[in-house]
């Protein structure tokens, strides 16, 4: 990684709001050109791939680092991976990748509730804590415009990272008090914790929503990726390789050896050892 990347650290501001609220709004992430590369990647994934077609449309896409160097890329993008270390810390893999893309649909003869949940699955019925402890953050990358509601945008509710549970109108309609729309332009980065109950949402605005989503978690969950180091001969750098679970042997993902975490060792270098936890 080039040390240039430092300068998108988390700030305290950024670290504030994301404590606070569960999600944090990046804009400008990526340039134009790059998202147009990934928008044109994921037209051609879309029809390579038909056959993954959801019942309402939707691609719902795993397993497609190898696609393309430019989803590599974004593995340890420099705008946005520095932020993920500050709020993780260094032992870190990339623990789930996936590509949506929203087609239009007509809007519902009726008003629906959305699907609101928090990330990770069984996680949240078999761990006891109150609240469950974030384990992993996830960054969307939006390649469309979603600036105005009903543009398949994602939904939060803020500061829900914080609670197992939320409260429901008792309508059986209406979305929980206080949830909002991330409305942002191209380009624009999302961060949340997976802790934070959001939704997807129906996109009734005449264009096809593109995002991508890249999901980091400590070592030693087991990630929710088919692909294994094994998949990736051609990767070579230290950080990409930790990224994707390159380990000594079993026991290197809990008891990790210099060799294992060469973030960290990165980290140290670059920022010193004071600056980075043990």
């Amino acid at each position: 990684m080039d040390r240039d990347c430092l300068a998108a650290m988390l700030t305290d501001d950024e670290r504030a709001a994301f404590e606070r609220d569960g999600y944090l709004i990046v804009p400008d992430a990526l340039s134009p050109a790059v998202v147009s590369r990934l928008a044109s990647l994921l037209d051609v994934m879309a029809v390579e791939r038909v056959a993954e077609t959801e019942e309402d449309g939707r691609l719902h896409l795993r397993d497609f680092l190898l696609r393309d160097p430019a989803f590599m890329d974004l593995l340890d993008w420099p705008a946005t991976f520095p932020k993920i270390w500050a709020m993780l810390g260094w032992h870190i893999q990339l623990y789930i990748s996936h590509a949506d893309i929203t087609p239009p649909v007509a809007p519902a003869a009726e008003p629906e509730r959305l699907g609101w949940h928090q990330d990770s699955g069984r996680v949240n019925l078999e761990l006891e804590t109150d609240p469950r402890p974030r384990l992993s953050v996830k960054i969307g990358y939006f390649l469309t415009d979603t600036t105005t509601p009903g543009c398949g945008n994602l939904w939060v509710l803020p500061g829900s990272h914080l609670f197992n549970a939320i409260d429901y109108p008792d309508d059986e309609i209406a979305n929980p008090v206080g949830a909002i729309p991330v409305c942002v332009p191209p380009g624009t980065a999302v961060f949340f914790d997976r802790r934070v109950w959001h939704s997807r949402s129906p996109n009734t605005s005449g264009q096809t929503r593109k995002a991508i989503f890249y999901g980091y978690s400590y070592r030693w969950l087991r990630p929710r990726d088919n692909l294994r180091i094994e998949d990736y001969p051609a990767v070579t750098d230290p950080v990409r390789r930790q990224l994707l679970g390159a380990v000594h042997d079993g026991h290197g993902y809990s008891s990790p050896l210099p060799e294992d975490v060469p973030l960290k060792g990165w980290l140290v270098d670059a920022l010193g050892e004071d600056a980075v936890a043990p």
